[in-house]
């Protein structure tokens, strides 16, 4: 399970009015690398969590 929910409130004004996951570093979103190292540690499938305290 990848958890990719919170405010990020760390992160302002980055995350003002794009989520963290989004957050590109590099020319990726930040959720682009985790699923491309899954997919390199042989995983196929994934659950996303994006509910914030939900």
């Amino acid at each position: 399970m990848l958890l990719a929910a919170g405010r990020g409130e760390r992160m302002r004004p980055l995350t003002d009015h794009t989520p963290k996951p989004l957050l590109a570093v590099r020319g990726k979103p930040l959720l682009q690398w985790r699923m491309e190292a899954l997919l390199q540690g042989g995983f196929h499938h994934a659950v996303i969590n994006t509910a914030w305290l939900g």
